[in-house]
């Protein structure tokens, strides 16, 4: 992975570190695909659950949907992912601001096909679900041909990141209160199906409950 366009916008937050970047992909559950579509002209940005399998992320979607068929058509996207770790509040507005990482991904997707299909959607159904795909109903084949999955390079990458407290030292003899409010996702206790009450919560569904616990 390489960035391949400078961040002129405060560059001294750039991430550039491969794993980093990895890290605040696999992270995040929601990624931001921004296009323009080919049939409206007009420019779409659609949230959307994704995946990361090595240098790559793997979106899926409905066969029918408007962006995976504008997106088939091999069109140029530019994806985003944020984390957003906190508030940041200064004495002043002017100054306040948030900590966050987030990575930006420019590229076209590729529809992957036959055996890489199902290992994609594989890889998507771990990475939010880790343990669905073995213990789930298997795909009919109907499902597997309305479903279609994307592949997206992660080669042309930028990231950034903001960290710490508020930074107006012209500020700081005034009796304003400054630092951060942290904000954090959490995963709650599992919550059964009223259809699913004789159903014990698996293992795999406990431990994604306990992911922010350990």
């Amino acid at each position: 992975m390489s960035a391949k366009r400078e961040i002129k916008r405060k560059p001294q937050r750039s991430v550039a570190d491969t794993e980093e970047i990895y890290e605040i992909l696999d992270e995040a559950l929601v990624a931001h695909v921004g296009f323009n579509d080919p049939d409206s002209k007009e420019p779409v940005v659609i949230p959307i659950a994704y995946g990361r399998d090595g240098n790559r992320i793997l979106i899926h979607g409905s066969t029918g949907s408007r962006m995976f068929m504008a997106l088939k058509k091999e069109i140029p996207v530019c994806v985003t992912v944020t984390i957003l770790d906190g508030l940041v509040s200064a004495r002043s507005p002017f100054n306040s601001s948030m900590n966050y990482r987030s990575v930006m991904i420019f590229g076209t997707p590729k529809e992957l096909t036959g055996e890489e299909k199902e290992r994609g959607l594989y890889a998507v159904t771990e990475r939010l679900i880790p343990g669905l795909w073995d213990a789930g109903r298997e795909q009919t084949a109907k499902e597997f041909a309305q479903t279609m999955i994307l592949e997206l390079s992660l080669d042309d990458v930028t990231a950034k990141k903001r960290i710490g407290g508020a930074l107006d030292p012209e500020d700081a003899n005034l009796p304003i209160w400054a630092g951060v409010i942290p904000i954090s996702t959490q995963y709650g206790a599992p919550i059964t199906n009223e259809d699913a009450k004789h159903v014990p919560i698996p293992d795999y569904i406990k431990e994604i409950a306990k992911r922010d616990k350990n």
